[in-house]
């Protein structure tokens, strides 16, 4: 529940943002009257992101045992480096986000209607696309799926709240430790998801060593009880965790962390 309460929250809420810097610049410049294109081209995108979602999910259910096995390890992975490379982009983006939107809508505004539904479109379903592709991945690896959904709709629903009142200035976010913070909270989440992967190829026979486990507590602590679910929906724990899975889990988490949160790596970030 947790898990998908972060994916939701940071990824709606950047969506959130963007459209509110789209909606005020054309307030600001007093083109109200494209307002509907923002909208629309943002409608296209959720629309166009559930549908991913829809079809991850249609795919892998009509899909044999083998077939979704590997099916969800290569989505699995192709979701961690998406994940991994967005929050490296929203680190080194976030200051200037504000004055790259604002460029690519005054020349959307000169193109045309149909080209600053456009700019709306491209910049939210980034975010959208990402988000379905995480979501799936995600729930595919925990134990309960309706308190992840819960967890999921919660996130989108704080993210809109949010988004609004600093649309409206009615609060001040430090957007920088914020995405930083949840930053840290999707590797980790996305951690969970590559051993997730390794799982499902070892499964396969691709990778070695499904049986040998650095632990196996089910006997004490059973996949579908609570408190397995929490920690597998938080830091992606397995009650059966195998040593491939938990060197990965731990490099990644090593190679991934350690230069995101470097001071020298977001100096120069920041400078880039």
């Amino acid at each position: 529940m947790l898990s998908s309460f972060i994916i939701a929250l940071r990824e709606g809420l950047e969506a959130a943002l963007i459209v509110g810097i789209l909606i005020a610049y054309i307030s600001r410049t007093g083109k109200s009257q494209f307002r509907p294109y923002i909208w629309g081209g943002t409608a296209v995108a959720i629309v166009a992101s559930l549908a991913l979602g829809a079809f991850l999910t249609f795919t892998s259910a009509e899909l044999s045992d083998t077939g979704e096995e590997i099916f969800a390890g290569v989505t699995s992975l192709v979701t961690v480096g998406f994940v991994t490379w967005m929050v490296f982009w929203m680190k080194r983006t976030a200051r200037s986000l504000r004055n790259d939107l604002t460029e690519k809508m005054e020349l959307a505004i000169r193109t045309g209607p149909l080209a600053l539904a456009g700019a709306a479109f491209f910049a939210v379903i980034r975010e959208g696309l990402e988000a379905s592709l995480f979501v799936y991945s995600n729930f595919k690896s925990v134990a309960d799926p309706f308190k992840s959904t819960i967890g999921l709709v919660a996130g989108f629903a704080v993210a809109i709240t949010l988004g609004y009142l600093i649309y409206k200035s009615s609060i001040k976010l430090n957007l920088s430790k914020f995405f930083t913070y949840t930053g840290v909270g999707l590797v980790i989440v996305a951690a969970g998801v590559l051993s997730y992967g390794v799982h499902e190829f070892q499964e396969l026979g691709v990778l070695p060593g499904p049986d040998a486990f650095a632990w196996d507590v089910t006997a004490i602590l059973p996949k579908d009880s609570l408190v397995a679910g929490i920690l597998a929906g938080t830091v992606g724990f397995d009650t059966t965790t195998s040593w491939l899975q938990l060197a990965i889990y731990a490099v990644y988490l090593l190679a991934v962390l350690v230069p995101y949160l470097s001071k020298e790596r977001s100096k120069t970030l920041v400078n880039a």
